[in-house]
């Protein structure tokens, strides 16, 4: 890892003003003014630059980060090689859109998306500039060869907020609530909680019950499975709380899809690129979907997406879909010095760390009254606030002050479905790191147990 990390000064946190600070109320109040109301804002936190897994904002304090952009900077902010990258290109083509001519490291970032991505089948990709870009062309594809209307998806899921991606969402409702009519033909189905159940019973058997739900209800109840293009599922919900799939679980979903005649599109927008100390959440359960959409930590922060398909199912026409900017030279070049840091060390990072991480605060179940669940693979890890362990009451008035307190502590994490908080540094994140992130949480939660 020596060989690939980016110097970091400092690596922890230094406040120095109140927060926030002068200069960040200024540029808030004037954000307020100008900018949309519909962007959700945890914190007054006002960035003004970035090195590894440290922000400073426009104060001179220093936060440790571990939102990451929401899972986004994989490599840390503006790690070197990736800012060369940037630059080199910059000087040499900044857009040619590859909807109309061709350029190198296009086909280069598809030969090598191709070839990490899940399972042996020949694979083609289409490039996007979003996570809900890539989940738009999906859609598009899964009716376009099957020639089938029907979508499935699952309760919980967060898929995007453009209109096709936004009708399979089911994370929030103030996240559909006055768009009117959205995509028909979409149904939903309960996800596998393992924390929960399915339908708040039996944990243990989640996985069973939900592939139960679909066979024997929703198939024979609601929608003939002929009809059904696609199911669509992010083997670990990210806006729902990091919850995992069961391995199990994933396994049967490809074989109902299998049977049907039903294309299985994985969402891996988050949980893609290396996150889970795999490239894909779906190589832990050995399952190939045949279409596979990612984004977020693809470019390090370039805005890019991809859409990967089995080379049988991307049968679509010329013209049938295209991005003008999708695929942007820049963000190719981004993404390809990310991929090269990926594989030489900071996947193994993720995992080695999401071990640490895990094992530090796996006690916290017992020795901590609000923490009901942990969990998570790799750098993408979950835990759960509730009222009562026995109950399982939710308390997300208890996570979001936890959310706040640590970002007065120097420390940036965001919330994650109702009542859960996620831990999503960035891959590159240290042992240092890490132990600083758990102590500043495991404080914060014991003085919320103590005022309670």
């Amino acid at each position: 890892m020596q060989a690939i990390e980016a110097k970091v000064e400092p690596k922890l946190p230094q406040l120095i003003t109140s927060l926030p600070g002068p200069k960040a109320r200024q540029i808030v109040d004037r954000d307020h003014r100008v900018l949309s109301p519909s962007y959700t804002r945890d914190y007054p936190l006002v960035a003004k630059t970035g090195r590894g897994a440290v922000i400073e904002d426009v104060d001179g304090n220093t936060f440790l980060d571990f939102a990451a952009g929401i899972a986004v900077v994989a490599t840390g902010h503006c790690h070197p090689e990736v800012v060369a990258a940037i630059q080199k290109q910059a000087a040499e083509l900044i857009h040619m859109s590859g909807t109309d001519f061709y350029y190198p490291n296009l086909v280069e970032l598809a030969e090598k998306l191709a070839a990490i991505a899940p399972g042996k089948d020949a694979k083609r990709v289409y490039f996007g500039n979003s996570g809900a870009e890539a989940i738009e062309s999906a859609i598009k594809l899964a009716r376009y060869h099957t020639k089938r209307d029907k979508l499935i998806a699952f309760n919980g899921c967060f898929h995007g907020r453009t209109m096709g991606a936004l009708s399979l969402t089911a994370s929030k409702a103030v996240q559909r609530k006055g768009f009117g009519s959205l995509l028909g033909g979409v149904f939903h189905t309960p996800y596998p909680n393992t924390y929960r159940g399915a339908y708040g019973i039996r944990p243990e058997n989640a996985a069973a019950d939900c592939i139960g739900y679909l066979e024997n209800e929703l198939f024979k109840r609601l929608v003939d499975p002929e009809d059904v293009a696609a199911i669509v599922i992010e083997p670990i919900q990210g806006e729902g709380g990091y919850m995992p799939a069961p391995a199990a679980f994933l396994q049967d979903l490809e074989k109902v899809c299998r049977k049907h005649g039903i294309l299985l599109v994985f969402d891996e927008v988050q949980s893609g690129m290396g996150r889970t100390g795999k490239w894909w959440a779906a190589d832990h359960a050995g399952v190939e979907p045949d279409i596979l959409c990612t984004a977020k930590g693809i470019a390090s922060g370039m805005p890019l997406s991809a859409m990967i398909a089995k080379a049988h199912v991307m049968n679509w026409k010329p013209g049938a879909h295209a991005s003008t900017f999708g695929g942007n030279p820049v963000c190719i070049a981004a993404s390809l010095a990310t991929i090269g840091l990926l594989e030489r060390g900071y996947i193994a990072n993720a995992a080695r760390m999401g071990e640490f991480i895990s094992k530090q605060i796996e006690g916290w179940r017992d020795s901590h009254k609000i923490v009901g669940d942990i969990r998570g693979k790799g750098l993408m890890i979950g835990i759960e606030f509730v009222r009562d362990r026995k109950t399982k009451e939710k308390a997300p008035d208890l996570r979001n002050r936890a959310v706040e307190m640590a970002f007065h502590k120097g420390l940036l994490i965001l919330g994650a479905g109702e009542n859960s908080l996620r831990l999503a540094p960035p891959l590159m994140v240290d042992e240092e790191q890490a132990t600083f992130a758990i102590r500043t949480l495991e404080g914060i939660i014991t003085e919320i147990e103590r005022s309670i």
